[in-house]
């Protein structure tokens, strides 16, 4: 995607090959910096730590966090160990599993060792394209759900809420949830953006406001808390978001709060989509709210909150400081409140026969 009229991904390999940079989205958007990572240990603090955040782009900075092990060592002990411990910096996303083993299968598979290197960056890379281009099909797919709106307004414009950021920060290209607004903007669509905060860590006014001004998409930063009211007074036309992790049935994992605007639209007849690549879906848990691990982050994040003061970034803390706090950063919107998938293969719905139209290869 397009940065001040560059064209820049949230992750890439270096030209020497042995170092892999990234976007700091931790301090997006008041200060733009760029990450090295020279082993899988910088790997997996880049994920536990939220330099990198969003289901797809978790999985390919995995996916180089495991080419980063071959070029240390070629040991198969170390490289599973170091594949676990990728594996396990956070819990709730699956496309970071779903990388890791793609990625053994293909080192495993070569036997010298230039040829496991040369096959560990031939995998990433594939990974990389494949999440991007499954993006792209996205918003290809997610495209005549906003037309449709827009033609029964009779041009008028569309109005879309989305919860955290599911753009192409989180996603390499394109994003999840925003890459049918992206091709509605492209159309020639008039449409608008309803972008939650996104507490405690801010995704939504930090990143996803941050894209859409870049990009030139009208916008506007709304508390968590609003979306309902908005739907109430018929000032969302749909909702639209992205998850880490879908079961097979249809139940979705996104960041924390998720849950309620999915009750909300329920509640007031406003069609609540959710866009996803197929590495998102995680085929073997039937029930997510009972099976979906949720990641439980650190208390402070929601105790503190860091914004610009002047020109120096600055953290504060907001309750009383010997108060607990707890950090749960998922919930699961149940199936029956989930009017569809937006994924690289169509929109289908939310259900395990809908689902495995799409993907017959995961079986019946």
């Amino acid at each position: 995607m397009k940065v001040d009229g560059k064209d820049i991904r949230p992750i890439w390999l270096d030209e020497d090959e042995k170092t892999v940079k990234i976007i700091d989205q931790r301090l997006l958007p008041h200060q733009f910096a760029v990450e090295e990572l020279k082993t899988p240990e910088d790997a997996i603090r880049a994920i536990r730590d939220m330099y990198v955040r969003g289901a797809p782009l978790i999985g390919v900075t995995a996916a180089y966090g495991v080419y980063l092990a071959v070029l240390q060592d070629q040991d198969d002990i170390y490289l599973i160990d170091a594949a676990n411990r990728i594996k396990a910096a956070r819990p709730t996303a699956v496309n970071l599993m779903w990388a890791v083993d793609k990625m053994m299968s293909a080192v495993v598979s070569a036997d010298d060792p230039a040829g496991r290197i040369a096959e560990a960056k031939r995998t990433a890379a594939g990974i990389t394209a494949f999440e991007a281009e499954n993006c792209r099909m996205i918003g290809v797919h997610g495209l005549p759900l906003i037309k449709d709106i827009s033609r029964k307004k009779g041009g008028g414009e569309v109005n879309v809420l989305t919860h955290c950021n599911a753009g192409w920060l989180a996603c390499v290209e394109y994003g999840t949830a925003t890459a049918p607004v992206y091709a509605a903007a492209e159309a020639g669509i008039d449409v608008h953006v309803w972008v939650d905060e996104t507490r405690p860590l801010n995704q939504g006014s930090r990143l996803t406001a941050w894209e859409l001004g870049k990009y030139g998409i009208k916008h506007t930063v709304i508390t968590d808390n609003a979306g309902g009211h908005l739907m109430q007074h018929g000032m969302v036309d749909m909702v639209l978001v992205g998850t880490d992790r879908t079961t097979y049935t249809g139940d979705a994992a996104n960041k924390i709060g998720t849950y309620l605007k999915a009750l909300a639209a329920r509640d007031n007849n406003i069609p609540f989509f959710v866009a996803l690549p197929s590495s998102t879906f995680d085929w073997t848990i039937r029930d997510g709210v009972a099976g979906i691990p949720i990641e439980e982050r650190d208390p402070c994040e929601v105790k503190y909150v860091s914004g610009l003061a002047g020109d120096q970034l600055q953290t504060v803390l907001i309750p009383p400081e010997n108060s607990p706090a707890a950090n749960f950063a998922f919930d699961v919107t149940p199936a029956r409140l989930v009017s569809g998938f937006i994924t690289e293969r169509g929109v289908c719905e939310a259900s395990e026969k809908g689902i495995k139209g799409l993907f017959p290869e995961y079986g019946s």
